[in-house]
């Protein structure tokens, strides 16, 4: 019996493997329905979120051109400078999202399509949106 418990433990981390690979792949079939519907052009480009464990980033996309024509990230010094600690959560992606309708109105881009990228528009999705909002960025 003592020689088993590390068959207990290696199933767990199977099971817990198994759990986030479904909701990657979730993710992904979220993204790509997501994705056959947005798609960003000259006149509106499309504004595109990413997160990851310790960042969030956002970019404006032209699909016709295949362009990136504006970005920021929380990984950037100056939107760290308005951040302080925290990199990830919602006042993050505040802040990223209205560094990015910034740099878009700079470049004379005012309406944009908001692609989720098959995350739930929840929490750091929607901070960035509402920060983007705020800045004058129509979606």
């Amino acid at each position: 019996m003592r020689l088993t418990w590390w068959r207990e433990r290696l199933n767990m981390n199977d099971l817990h493997r198994k759990h986030v690979l479904k909701k990657r792949a979730r993710r992904r079939r979220a993204h790509l329905r997501v994705r056959s519907r947005v798609s960003g052009s000259a006149d509106r480009p499309r504004l595109c979120v990413y997160k990851s464990l310790r960042y969030v980033y956002a970019q404006i996309v032209d699909d016709l051109e295949g362009q990136t024509l504006v970005h920021a990230s929380s990984l950037e010094k100056d939107v760290r400078g308005a951040l302080g600690k925290s990199k990830a959560n919602k006042d993050a992606a505040k802040v990223v999202g209205q560094k990015v309708a910034e740099r878009a109105l700079e470049k004379g881009i005012k309406r944009v399509v908001f692609d989720r990228s098959g995350y739930v528009y929840h929490g750091k999705v929607k901070a960035l949106a509402e920060g983007a909002r705020e800045k004058g960025l129509e979606f």
